[in-house]
């Protein structure tokens, strides 16, 4: 790609729009062209300036000189037994993401990267094996979305419903790309903010800073131990970020009204799901009116661990329930077609030849 270039997709509705009328108006052109291209950018399927058909060629060529069109390409699709449907995305430099499409009834919610890779290095997660490339630019988001649409069109998937930034990678650490593709999608291709929720291991910063904005986003955090001593174990973050500090920052996100927040809580046999944490998690998501997910683990190839028991995730289900929180058994999705975050990339680049293994990782 030329650098020189921006890419079409990435740039905001209302500055596309201006862009496009000066750039027009400068050719000659009727300021009707622009809303063309809008139309093919946000409501259209096609992949390239080439395939926008009503536009006479020279335009097609002009628009093609002066922007980047950069939709990811499939490097593989997986579907599961279940239905859900994994895409390993290759990026124009070579990079690959990881998005995820989970129907359930007439819900088809969609997962999306916003880093390739992460730096994380969650104990629990696979993306973090094959170690941080980079972050995505706001183009390279939702183009996941863009190209997810239209398989899943194609494919008797229908509609996109809901839009969750739970793939690859931190969103909150990549928080310019990330807000920037959070205005896209609501504006440019009108995801109900609603129907938008971002997750974080706890990323203080971005949290306040999503408190701040007046859509109304929802927020999920990656929780998974209700006591800062094991989720420090679990999440390496919670040094830098502990939980009270984090549960303040929620309790401004809160306070703006309007903001829903889920606890995500992967349950690991003989790790986090002892009886005694459930109080103490039910009492933090009362503090909010969270919503509790709990969420048997994904087993990966290097780590040892079990999911719990679903005898022992239903009884830490009954305690949260008994104190009044809101809390559903997400149901493991995808299993047979490396579904967990991460999997599937981490896979790719061994047998593709990629990126060596951190070290420590087994062999």
């Amino acid at each position: 790609m030329d650098d020189t270039k921006r890419d079409i997709l990435g740039t905001p509705p209302e500055r596309l729009r201006e862009e496009l009328l000066a750039f027009f108006s400068q050719r000659g052109q009727p300021a009707y062209r622009a809303e063309q291209v809008l139309r093919w950018v946000f409501e259209g399927e096609v992949t390239s300036f080439e395939g926008m058909s009503d536009l006479p060629l020279l335009e097609r060529q002009a628009l093609s000189a002066r922007w980047a069109y950069l939709e990811p390409e499939a490097e593989r699709v997986s579907r599961s037994a279940d239905g859900t449907a994994k895409h390993l995305w290759r990026l124009p430099d070579g990079e690959l993401v990881e998005s995820v499409l989970i129907p359930a009834g007439e819900r088809l919610t969609l997962c999306i990267s916003s880093q390739a890779g992460c730096a994380m290095g969650c104990t629990f997660c696979a993306t973090g094996w094959s170690g941080f490339a980079r972050q995505l630019q706001a183009g390279e988001i939702v183009g996941q979305y863009r190209a997810s649409r239209r398989w899943a069109r194609d494919n008797g998937y229908g509609p996109i419903t809901n839009v969750v930034y739970m793939g690859m990678g931190e969103p909150l650490a990549n928080r310019s790309a990330v807000m920037a593709s959070l205005v896209l999608l609501n504006q440019g291709y009108g995801v109900g903010a609603r129907r938008i929720t971002v997750s974080t291991v706890g990323v203080v910063p971005g949290i306040l800073e999503l408190a701040e904005r007046p859509e109304q986003f929802r927020l999920a955090l990656s929780l998974h131990a209700p006591a800062s001593e094991l989720r420090r174990e679990l999440i390496p973050l919670e040094k830098r970020w502990p939980l009270p500090e984090i549960m303040d920052a929620l309790r401004r996100f809160d306070a703006a009204g309007g903001k829903r927040i889920t606890f995500e809580y992967t349950m690991i046999a003989g790790v986090n799901d002892h009886l005694h944490l459930a109080p103490k998690l039910a009492e933090l998501a009362a503090q909010l009116h969270a919503f509790v997910n709990l969420i048997p683990f994904n087993p990966i190839p290097w780590q040892a661990w079990e999911p719990s028991p679903p005898e022992r995730i239903q009884r830490f289900r009954r305690v949260l329930e008994d104190r009044g929180v809101s809390v559903a058994v997400r149901e493991p999705r995808g299993r047979d077609i490396d579904a967990a975050c991460g999997q599937l990339r981490a896979n790719a680049l061994v047998e593709l030849g990629g990126r060596r293994k951190k070290e420590g990782a087994p062999t």
